[in-house]
């Protein structure tokens, strides 16, 4: 097994320039820290490129599955590749999936419309998992997915559902095609209360920018838009926050 103990090895450089979004495009692969997550992986499926463990995970089943693809590191090579204070002692390499918008649309979608904070998309991404959604559309403007940020909020549900890239409006075009409803959070006089909406087995929920909220434009295009009810003081919710409220609501 080859060991690298120096932080300017090109390997881990390559490592490194995977938490950016240029470098992730340009080779279709992506950087995983940590155990759970690099578990989570392979327990979908996922062929790593690459795993690199420090000296105490040595024996670890991964790296007798991975054996070819594993490097050991020195702790100082660990802490210069974890983004975290303090390292797990497990890194990996892995492929990005297709990102394609898939040709029929079932089950529940969350469409993410300029959705800058990674935090917030992570935790999106989380609970669309959590309640059981079909997948999560990355529209124009979204963060990244594969960002770092985004990737330790999702917390490995990329695994467990859809992720695709598409316009807000293609996806909306492609939901209303089955027939199925859209429901936006744009907050106007023709927003109705989230709880009287029936759950059905398909539709699409699109939240907006957390500053600027949905595009009118895009409302325009919804079957319905919904508001949550603040019986207390606060004059707002949390994107991610509101969009945990309805998904859980829309998938009862």
């Amino acid at each position: 097994m080859e060991y690298i103990e120096s932080v300017h090895n090109d390997q881990i450089k390559t490592a490194i320039k995977l938490q950016t979004k240029k470098y992730q495009t340009k080779t279709n692969a992506y950087f995983l820290e940590g155990p759970h997550l690099i578990q989570e992986a392979v327990a979908a499926g996922v062929d790593l490129k690459q795993l690199f463990i420090t000296e105490n995970h040595q024996d670890d089943h991964l790296v007798k599955r991975f054996y070819d693809q594993t490097i050991m590191i020195s702790d100082a090579v660990a802490n210069h590749l974890a983004a975290t204070e303090t390292n797990q002692g497990m890194f990996a390499i892995a492929p990005i999936p297709a990102l394609q918008l898939p040709a029929a649309l079932t089950g529940g979608w969350l469409l993410l419309d300029a959705v800058q904070d990674p935090g917030n998309v992570g935790t999106m991404i989380r609970t669309a998992d959590a309640a059981g959604f079909a997948g999560v559309i990355i529209g124009t403007g979204t963060a990244w997915p594969f960002n770092p940020k985004v990737v330790r909020a999702m917390q490995g549900s990329q695994f467990h559902l859809q992720l695709a890239q598409a316009t807000m409006t293609d996806a909306v075009a492609q939901l209303h095609s089955a027939a199925a409803p859209v429901y936006g959070t744009l907050v106007n006089d023709a927003a109705v209360d989230y709880r009287t909406i029936q759950p059905v087995p398909t539709f699409g929920l699109i939240i907006g920018n957390e500053g600027n909220g949905m595009d009118p434009a895009l409302a325009k295009q919804t079957t319905a838009n919904l508001v949550i009810p603040i019986p207390g003081h606060a004059e707002s919710l949390n994107a991610a926050i509101a969009a945990g409220i309805l998904m859980f609501h829309l998938v009862a």
